[in-house]
């Protein structure tokens, strides 16, 4: 369904990204997709995908540059080799910008890795519409409440050992102080309960692929998209 296709990041630059385009894609509204610490992989393109068949041209910025990886020790070193401050103030801020030229709306969404990097790119994108971070957040200190002006929906699993609740407790508490407008929903599931690949013996230990959940925070996403993007 998708493309590879270039855009230019705010300093020049130019990135790589996968782009889902829907079946009426002019003056679609559009989500920025952030991928896990796995890479760009088929997992993530089949979310751009499914965003693209709910209406929305989606487009995933190759933040490891070619790079994807199946093993979690490698994932773990491609991750600590990102600088997540330049990804998300130039790769992710790049792409909404690149969106922004051929839609009228433009949201972000990620997953783990991703949806700590969502919460930091709606600190640096004045231009982001709405943002949907799923089971991920970067250490607390580094998330500028007050410049979060988008709305805001967020994924939980009270389970999660990767993230753990209480760490969400306490971002609740910065986003409430600093008037961000959000919606935080909790689920009884672990880490990673909206992959589907996180399932079976090939998965990691502590994540946990929950169809019910997913389905159910899916609903949420489309849903809050549908009143922020249109």
């Amino acid at each position: 369904m998708g493309t590879m296709v270039s855009f230019k990041r705010p300093d020049g630059q130019t990135v790589q990204g996968y782009l889902a385009l829907p079946a009426q894609a002019e003056h679609a509204p559009a989500v920025v997709v952030i991928q896990e610490w796995w890479g760009l992989n088929d997992q993530i393109r089949g979310v751009a995908d499914r965003l693209a068949s709910a209406g929305y041209q989606a487009l995933v910025p190759d933040l490891y540059r070619g790079q994807s990886t199946v093993e979690a020790e490698e994932a773990h070193h491609l991750m600590d080799g990102l600088n997540f401050g330049d990804a998300a103030s130039q790769d992710i801020r790049g792409a909404v910008q690149y969106l922004k030229t051929r839609a009228p709306k433009v949201g972000v969404t990620g997953f783990c890795m991703g949806g700590a990097l969502t919460l930091l790119a709606l600190t640096q994108t004045p231009e982001a519409d709405a943002g949907v971070v799923w089971y991920g957040c970067p250490p607390l200190e580094y998330v500028d409440a007050g410049k979060i002006h988008a709305p805001l929906m967020g994924h939980w699993g009270t389970q999660d050992d990767f993230f753990k609740i209480e760490t969400i407790d306490a971002l609740e508490d910065k986003l409430h102080g600093a008037n961000v407008g959000f919606e935080f929903h909790r689920y009884l599931a672990y880490h990673a309960f909206a992959n589907e690949t996180a399932v079976g013996p090939g998965r990691i230990p502590a994540t946990q692929y929950d169809a019910v959940w997913a389905q159910q925070a899916w609903d949420r996403t489309l849903r809050f998209f549908g009143r922020h993007l249109g």
